[in-house]
């Protein structure tokens, strides 16, 4: 099985930039290891429809992004699969989330979809240029890292350490280049 993680969001919007970053931590920090499948990441940015020709070539799509909640607070993180998405997930927690949530009701349409699963989380600052992120979404990024782990090892991938490295030095140096 070919697996894509795919990291959303705007790096220059602070917490928004969350899934971009887990998704450089996680490429950074482990390997993973499975003697049946691969597993790809892409920095998706907020590409949303233009990632269709991508995500169509996968067997298996796991999404970091940002989303807002009924109830939810800032930092909280939520796992659900796509095709049961909670009542109180509105996908209204950034700038480009109706993008992505069209993108793959889009695919659906077509039958270019595959099983998709969603790790998001609530983030605090989206709207305002500047290349920190919140405590809150800092934080909440560790249970983010916790649940992809858990996951992926329920499809069978190994993985190892490879480098110690935490959220705000990947995002540091992601942002570098905009300094």
């Amino acid at each position: 099985m070919k697996i894509l993680i795919l990291g959303i969001g705007n790096v220059m919007f602070s917490d928004e930039g969350i899934g971009v970053h887990l998704c450089h931590l996680l490429e950074e920090k482990y390997e993973f290891y499975s003697d049946k499948h691969s597993l790809d990441f892409i920095d998706g940015g907020t590409l949303a429809q233009r990632l269709i020709p991508i995500i169509s070539q996968y067997d298996y799509l796991l999404v970091f992004d940002c989303v807002d909640a009924n109830d939810g607070k800032i930092g909280d993180v939520y796992f659900f699969d796509f095709e049961n998405i909670p009542d109180s997930i509105s996908f209204q927690g950034s700038a480009h989330e109706v993008e992505m949530l069209q993108t793959l009701n889009m695919m659906d349409m077509v039958g270019d979809r595959p099983p998709t699963k969603i790790i998001g989380i609530i983030p605090e600052v989206v709207s305002i240029t500047t290349l920190s992120m919140s405590e809150a979404v800092k934080k909440g990024s560790e249970l983010m890292e916790k649940i992809f782990l858990k996951h992926i090892k329920e499809l069978g991938f190994r993985c190892k350490i490879k480098k110690d490295i935490d959220i705000q030095s990947v995002a540091d140096k992601a942002c570098a280049k905009y300094r």
